[in-house]
C-alpha cells in the first residue's frame, strides 16, 4: 500500500472488495465521520452476547462519545475499517497505537491494540479473518509491527481468528482475560493460510454460480427470438433441476407464464430466493436490474448484455460501475458480454448460455474468454465424426466475456477440487494477474492437466479486458507457464487434441512409443512425427492391410506388455474385401487389449474411417444411451471378431481411446502428455533454494539503501555493480577504461598480460562479430597495434569507449539476466551469447526464486545446450559453476526486490570455473506485490 502524504487524508487505497468464505462479497473501507448512523444501526443488530465479548461488560447501546470515538480517526495512530454489504456495516475492526505502558501513543511506537465486532448474522462467513488481513496491512504501512488483543476466554471464535492467522504470536492469561500478541510480518504459514482462505472463498463463489438452486432470466422477450428468450429456452430444454423464472418488466398485467415458465415483471415479485440471474437487457437498463437483484438477495449474475468495455471508453466506465454496483450487494458477475455457463452434472443440468445444445456430460472443464471460440470448442468436443471425435464430454463450461469480475483464476480455484473435472482446457486472450495465475496453475497442474491456448499473442488484448502491463514477450510468458506445469498449445485444434487424450488415458511413464497398424506408410509418418516431438519411437510394426481384429488385439497386447514401451500409437486405414476388419470389431479389440495394461496410453490414427471413432467411444459405453433396452436401429450387428473379445459392462471411468485423423496431431498430443508427465514427476521433488555462507545479505541491503537515497531509480556504475554482486559471491573481472593508447598500456600493466581490448560503445558492445574486440594481446606492442586498428576502423576513442580487461580462460560465452516484471514478477533468463541465439530466440526462463533442480533444468533447456556438454569433441563446460551463478543471481533479486534488473554478459564458462566479464545492475523502488498483501478482488 502507498503512504498517504497527509496523515488525515482519506486513504482511498485501503478500499477493497473481498470474497468471503461462503462465496459472497463484501467491501472493506475506512470508517469516517459520515458513518455515525450506519455504526449505530449496525450496533443495534449485534446480540447482547457479542457486545459483552467486545466490551467485557453489558453494553446495550453506544453513547454519543463512543460514536464520535469510533468514527473519528487520524488514519495513522487510530484506524477503523468496516466490512459492508449493500452499503451497511456487517463488521468493524479498529486499532489504536499504544506505547510500552499500554497507553495511547504515536510513532515511533510500533504496537497497537486491535478489536473486532461482527454482526451475528454474518459470523462464520470469514469476515473477521478478511478484516484482520486488511487492518494488518494498514498497520504495517503506518509503521506498526505488532498487534495486541485482549479476549474473554469464552469468545472462542475470536481467539480462533487470531490463532489461525499464521502469524508468530505469544499468548498469556491474566485477570480472567486472554492476551494475544503477534507480529504482523507475513510468514510462510500466514501466506499459506491466506492462500487457502482465498481458494475456499473463490471456489465457493464460482460453485454458487455453476450450481444454483434457482435461476431468473431477466430480459426474456415476449416474442420468440432474442437473447433472453433463447437463454430461457436453453435452460428449460436442458432439464434444469432447480426453479426457473422468466422476468420482463414489459409483460402484460396478469401474464403468469412464458414458454411454460413462471413469469414476473420484476425479480422482486418472485416468491422465494433467486440464486442466479441471467441478465439480457440493454446495457442502459442493467443498473436498475442489478439493484433489484441485490435487494432480493440474488447471489450472482451472468450478464450477456453487450455495450461495455468492448465498445470503448464510455462502455469501460459503464463496466466499472457495473462491477462496483454488483459487489455492493455481495454479488459476483460473469461477463458482461458473456456467452454463458453450462453445468452438465445430473444434479444441476444447467445451460444458461446461448449454446442451443448441451454438450455431452464428461470430465473436461472448459473456459473461454471469447464467445465465438467457446462455440467452436463446444462444437468440436460435441462432434463424433470428422476430425478428432468426441470421446468424452464437458463437466462445466464458462465463457467470461469481458471478465470484469469472475476470471480464469476464479474458475481454476473451483476446478482444482471439483470431483467432476479431470482435465481443464482454457482459451485465454489475456491474463489479468499473471503472478496469481502462475501460482494457481502450478497447484492445479500438480493434481490434473491444465491445457491453455492464448489468443492475441502478438497484439493488444481485447478492448473489454483490463490487464496489467507487462514487458515480457509472449515467448517468455509461455516459458513461465510451462514451468508452472501448464500444457501450452498454439491452436484450439491442439487444445481439443490434448484434452481428449488427457481426459481418459493415463499419463505416459516415459517417451518410448510403440507404433503398430495396417499401413506401413502411415506407420513411417508416425515414426517421423515422434522423432520431431522428441519422443523415442520403436520401429513401426506393419500388420499389413489383411490384419484382422484379432491381429490388432494381439499386437497391441504385446506392445503394452513390453517393458520398453511407454505408449502405443495404433494406425488404421480402411480395408476392402471379404474378411476385412469392421469398425466395431476393431474398436472392441483395441479396448479390450488396452484394458489389460491400464498404465499406458493408447492412441489411434485413422484415415477416413468413419465408423471407427464412433465405435471406439461406444466400446467404453460412453455414447448416449437409449431409453429402452433395445439397441439403436443403426447399431452394427456383432461380428465373429467382436464376439471373440466380449465387452464386459464398462465400469465407471472406463478408458476411452481417442482417435485422430493425422499422425502429427496424435503424436503432438502424446508429446505434450509425455512432457507434462515428466513435469509431474519433477514437481514431486522441486529441489531447494540453497544457502551460501559467503552471501552478505545485510551488507547488500545497506549498500542498496545508500544508493537508492540518491534517487528513485538508477543504473549502477562499474565499481558499485561489482561491489553489490560481490556481496553475493559473484566476482566480475575488472575492465579499466582506455581513453588513450598510453592509458591502455598502463591498464594492461596493472592487470597483467595477456589482455583483451574491447570497444564498449552501445552499437559495438557484446558484438564481437563486428570486430570491436581484440583478444590474447600478449604485450604492449600488440596492444598498441590493436588500439590503432580499432580507432582506424570505428572512429575516435571517445566514440569507441575502449576498455582493457585481463584474459579469461577460454570457454562457452553465455548470458544471465534477471528482471522484475510488474505483472509476472521476478524472472531469471539464460542463453548463449551471440547473435545466433538472439535471432533464434534461444533463451530459457524461470520464475525467481530458482531451486537447484530448476537451475539444472534451465541450463539444459535451451536448444544450443549441447555446446556446454562437449559437442563435437570440445571440452565440456563447468555447468556446476554456471548453475551456482544462476542460483546466486536468483537469491540477489529475491532477497532485494529493489534490484529490478541484472545482466551478466558475457559469462565465459570454462572447463573449470567461469568468468563474469561484464555486468550491469539497475535499482529502483520495488514494484508493489499484491500477492503478499491482503486478499482483494481486482479493481477494474
Amino acid at each position: 500500500m502507498q503512504t498517504s502524504p497527509d496523515r488525515h487524508e482519506y486513504p482511498a487505497h485501503w478500499e477493497a472488495d473481498v470474497v468471503l468464505r461462503d462465496g459472497g462479497t463484501a467491501r472493506i473501507r475506512p470508517i469516517t465521520v459520515d458513518d455515525a448512523d450506519r455504526l449505530v444501526s449496525f450496533y443495534e443488530q449485534v446480540s447482547d452476547e457479542s457486545k459483552y465479548y467486545r466490551f467485557f461488560a453489558p453494553y446495550p447501546r453506544l453513547s454519543a462519545k463512543d460514536v464520535h470515538r469510533f468514527t473519528h480517526h487520524d488514519f495513522v495512530d487510530r484506524v477503523g475499517l468496516a466490512a459492508t454489504v449493500g452499503g451497511e456495516f456487517i463488521a468493524t475492526v479498529r486499532y489504536d497505537r499504544i506505547g510500552a505502558d499500554g497507553t495511547p501513543a504515536s510513532a515511533p511506537a510500533d504496537e497497537a491494540e486491535v478489536a473486532f465486532l461482527v454482526q451475528d448474522a454474518h459470523q462464520g462467513r470469514g469476515v473477521a479473518s478478511a478484516l484482520l488481513e486488511h487492518i494488518g496491512a494498514v498497520a504495517r504501512e503506518r509503521g506498526i509491527r505488532r498487534f495486541a488483543a485482549e479476549v474473554l476466554p469464552a469468545n472462542t471464535k475470536m481467539i480462533k481468528v487470531f490463532t489461525d492467522a499464521g502469524y508468530t504470536q505469544k499468548r498469556s492469561f491474566e485477570d480472567g482475560v486472554v492476551r494475544l500478541e503477534f507480529d504482523l510480518e507475513p510468514t510462510d504459514r500466514s501466506l499459506a493460510v491466506q492462500y487457502a482462505r482465498e481458494h475456499r472463498a473463490e471456489a465457493r463463489s464460482v460453485q454458487r454460480l455453476l450450481a444454483p438452486g434457482s435461476v431468473a432470466v431477466i430480459g426474456a422477450g415476449r416474442t420468440p427470438g432474442g437473447v433472453g428468450r433463447s437463454v430461457l429456452g436453453n435452460i428449460r430444454d436442458a432439464g434444469f433441476t432447480g426453479r426457473l423464472y422468466a422476468v420482463n418488466k414489459a409483460l402484460p398485467e396478469g401474464q403468469k407464464e412464458l414458454d411454460g415458465v413462471p413469469a414476473h415483471r420484476s425479480v422482486r415479485d418472485i416468491d422465494g430466493p433467486v440464486d442466479l440471474a441471467v441478465v439480457a437487457v440493454p446495457a442502459e437498463q442493467v443498473t436498475e436490474v442489478v439493484t433489484e437483484c441485490g435487494e432480493h438477495g440474488v447471489q450472482g449474475l451472468v450478464v450477456v448484455s453487450a455495450g461495455y468495455a468492448e465498445s470503448g471508453h464510455e462502455g469501460r466506465e459503464r463496466q466499472r460501475a457495473l462491477v462496483r454496483h454488483a459487489r455492493t450487494y455481495g454479488m459476483r458477475i460473469i461477463g458482461p458480454n458473456a456467452f454463458g455457463i453450462i453445468n452438465t452434472s445430473p444434479e444441476v443440468r444447467l445451460n444458461a448460455s446461448l449454446a442451443p445444445e448441451v454438450p455431452r456430460p464428461g470430465r473436461i472443464g472448459l473456459f473461454a474468454q471469447s464467445g465465438a471460440i467457446g462455440i467452436a470448442l463446444l462444437s468440436r468436443l460435441h462432434r463424433r465424426g470428422g476430425g478428432v471425435t468426441g470421446v468424452t464430454g464437458v463437466s462445466t463450461f464458462v465463457s467470461s466475456g469481458n471478465r470484469a469480475d469472475v476470471s480464469g483464476n476464479d474458475v481454476l480455484q473451483y476446478w482444482y477440487e471439483d470431483p467432476d473435472t479431470d482435465v481443464v482446457l482454457m482459451y485465454l486472450e489475456s491474463i489479468g494477474n499473471p503472478r496469481k495465475f502462475t501460482r494457481l496453475a502450478r497447484r492445479t497442474a500438480a493434481a490434473k492437466p491444465l491445457v491453455v491456448v492464448q489468443g492475441a499473442r502478438h497484439g493488444a488484448a481485447p478492448q473489454g479486458h483490463a490487464v496489467r502491463a507487462t514487458r515480457l514477450p509472449h515467448a517468455t510468458v509461455s516459458a513461465l507457464l510451462r514451468q508452472a506445469g501448464v500444457i501450452r498449445v498454439d491452436t484450439i485444434t491442439e487444445l481439443v487434441d490434448a484434452g481428449l487424450l488427457l481426459a481418459r488415458q493415463p499419463l505416459p511413464p516415459g517417451p518410448r512409443v510403440a507404433i503398430l497398424g495396417n499401413s506401413e506408410s502411415l506407420g513411417l509418418l508416425t515414426y517421423d512425427a515422434c522423432l520431431a516431438e522428441g519422443l523415442r519411437p520403436h520401429p513401426p510394426q506393419d500388420l499389413t492391410t489383411a490384419a484382422s481384429a484379432a491381429d490388432f488385439h494381439a499386437a497391441l497386447s504385446r506392445a503394452l506388455a513390453d517393458d520398453r514401451c511407454d505408449a502405443v500409437v495404433v494406425t488404421a486405414i480402411p480395408a476392402v474385401g471379404e474378411g476385412s476388419v469392421g469398425d466395431a470389431a476393431l474398436a472392441e479389440a483395441l479396448r479390450s487389449a488396452s484394458a489389460a495394461a491400464p498404465g499406458k496410453p493408447v492412441l489411434v490414427v485413422h484415415v477416413e474411417l468413419g465408423g471407427l471413432a464412433e465405435a471406439l467411444s461406444a466400446a467404453a459405453s460412453t455414447a448416449p444411451q437409449t431409453t429402452s433396452g433395445n439397441p439403436p436401429h443403426n447399431a452394427p450387428s456383432p461380428t465373429p471378431a467382436a464376439e471373440q473379445f466380449p465387452a464386459a459392462e464398462a465400469p465407471e471411468g472406463a478408458r476411452l481411446i481417442p482417435a485422430y485423423p493425422a499422425s502429427e496431431r496424435a503424436v503432438r498430443a502424446l508429446g505434450q502428455a509425455v512432457a507434462y508427465a515428466q513435469w509431474r514427476r519433477d514437481a514431486a521433488d522441486p529441489g531447494k533454494v540453497p544457502e551460501y555462507e559467503d552471501i552478505d545479505e545485510k551488507g547488500a541491503a545497506a549498500l542498496i539503501d545508500g544508493l537508492l537515497a540518491r534517487g528513485q531509480g538508477l543504473t549502477l556504475g562499474t565499481d558499485e555493480t561489482c561491489d553489490l554482486l560481490g556481496h553475493y559471491g559473484v566476482q566480475v573481472h575488472r575492465a579499466l577504461p582506455a581513453p588513450t593508447p598510453d592509458a591502455a598500456a598502463e591498464a594492461a600493466r596493472t592487470l597483467g598480460y595477456p589482455v583483451a581490448l574491447k570497444a564498449t560503445a552501445p552499437h559495438l558492445r557484446h558484438r564481437a562479430d563486428l570486430g570491436g574486440v581484440r583478444l590474447d594481446l600478449a604485450d604492449e606492442e600488440q596492444l598498441r597495434r590493436s588500439y590503432a586498428e580499432l580507432t582506424e576502423l570505428f572512429g575516435a576513442p571517445e566514440e569507441l569507449r575502449p576498455v582493457v580487461q585481463r584474459m579469461a580462460p577460454r570457454g562457452v560465452d553465455v548470458v544471465v539476466r534477471a528482471v522484475i516484471d510488474p505483472a509476472a514478477g521476478a524472472v531469471l533468463s539464460f542463453g548463449l551469447a551471440g547473435a545466433a541465439s538472439q535471432l533464434l530466440g534461444d533463451t530459457a526462463h524461470r520464475l525467481i526464486p530458482v531451486t537447484d533442480r530448476e537451475a539444472t533444468s534451465l541450463v539444459r533447456s535451451i536448444r544450443t545446450a549441447p555446446l556446454l556438454f562437449g559437442w563435437r569433441g570440445s571440452a565440456p563446460a563447468d555447468t556446476r559453476a554456471l548453475e551456482e551463478l544462476l542460483l546466486r543471481v536468483s537469491r540477489l533479486v529475491d532477497d532485494h526486490p529493489e534490484v529490478v534488473a541484472v545482466t551478466l554478459e558475457p559469462v565465459v564458462v570454462a572447463s573449470h570455473g567461469l568468468s563474469v566479464l561484464g555486468a550491469s545492475v539497475r535499482l529502483a523502488p520495488p514494484p508493489a506485490r499484491d500477492d503478499l498483501g491482503p486478499r482483494t478482488l481486482p479493481a477494474y
